[in-house]
């Protein structure tokens, strides 16, 4: 057992990492309150257990960013460039991107920064592998904003986004506090992400948290039950995602915006391989500029090696599974620059 002087020093440690911190002052001196009872128990057998509780618990509270933001980069045109360099076509979503931004910047200019998202949260709503999740990551390189992903599918509780209560073995905060502290930030872009795929038995009380964390009137005192302290997310930028929107409350569809993701045709896909996927693979792989080089009429044969799909993530597996062929013949010696052509694709091309 832990002697009686290291005990105290431990108590001693967590309460100067409080001293030292900015957090909000009715906390701070909640938990130092609890502190000093704890150095009442000291010789108790309840106190080992209770001060891994309170350490578990402080070192959350100092770690989550009540104070800290970054800055906004609101110019468009910056944000442009960005989705352009991200994105092929999509002229109307990116559209609706620009004036979204457009309102942060009209309202930063007025001294109404601190409320400016009082639109709706986007939503988009496609097929698998249509790109509405590397949108949203779009979204947040193009303010500068840090990105968190909340997955939403097979989530069976609203215990799941709000954490437990301390008296609860094993408890922790919720995944909303959980993103906002990896974010380091209070105002990261937090992508909830494909939020029609909850099971059934979850899907009313966890609808009923989701229309707390959209509606702006309330997110400013978002309390996780671990915590157990408000905590203001009304800087988050929320964007959604989902297949479809049947399985999602009214009230929840009530404050966001959907937002649909097409299809893309074959022609599409081939600019997006070519343009896109294929420069940024070739680069991730290790494999020089020019190593590999695609005859134009290969792309419709690693565009449909299958058949159709709506989106394109059949199309990247394709293009760096031709990659990785390519990488290991390389590493073994048999060239350094590889042609594909029409004659000798289906030696590339992942079976």
């Amino acid at each position: 057992m832990t002697s009686t002087g290291s005990s105290e020093e431990q108590l001693k440690v967590l309460e100067e990492k409080l001293l030292g911190i900015n957090i909000p002052g009715e906390l701070k001196e909640s938990v130092l309150i609890r502190l000093d009872q704890l150095k009442n128990l000291v010789t108790s057998p309840s106190f080992l257990p209770e001060l891994d509780r309170i350490s578990k618990y402080v070192e959350w509270v100092i770690s989550l960013p009540w104070y800290f933001r970054t800055q906004d980069n609101l110019d468009i045109v910056h944000a442009k460039q960005v989705l352009d360099k991200n994105h092929f076509g999509l002229d109307d979503i990116k559209d609706r991107i620009l004036e979204y931004i457009s309102i942060m910047k009209l309202k930063q200019e007025k001294g109404d920064d601190q409320k400016m998202m009082r639109a709706p949260a986007l939503c988009f709503v496609g097929l698998v592998g249509t790109g509405k999740t590397t949108i949203a990551i779009s979204i947040a390189e193009a303010l500068g904003r840090k990105f968190v992903r909340i997955p939403f599918g097979g989530m069976e509780s609203p215990l799941d986004l709000r954490g437990q209560s301390r008296v609860q073995p094993e408890a922790e905060p919720g995944k909303v506090l959980k993103a906002v502290r990896s974010a380091k930030a209070k105002n990261p872009v937090i992508l909830l992400d494909e939020i029609d795929r909850v099971t059934d038995a979850g899907r009313a009380s966890i609808m009923g948290v989701l229309v707390e964390l959209l509606d702006p009137e309330q997110n400013h005192a978002y309390t996780d039950h671990y915590v157990d302290y408000p905590f203001d997310l009304s800087e988050v930028l929320f964007v959604a995602t989902a297949n479809n929107t049947h399985n999602i409350a009214t009230a929840v569809l009530d404050r966001l915006e959907p937002i649909s993701m097409p299809s893309y045709s074959d022609k599409e896909k081939i600019t997006i391989g070519r343009n896109y996927m294929f420069p940024r693979i070739l680069k991730e792989s290790g494999i020089p500029e020019g190593g590999i080089n695609i005859s134009e009429d290969v792309w419709p044969q690693i565009v449909r090696p299958l058949g159709f799909d709506a989106g394109t993530r059949t199309l990247e597996r394709t293009i760096k599974g031709v990659v990785r062929k390519i990488a290991r013949m390389m590493v073994e010696g048999k060239n350094q620059t590889f042609n594909v052509t029409p004659q000798n694709v289906k030696e590339f091309l992942p079976r």
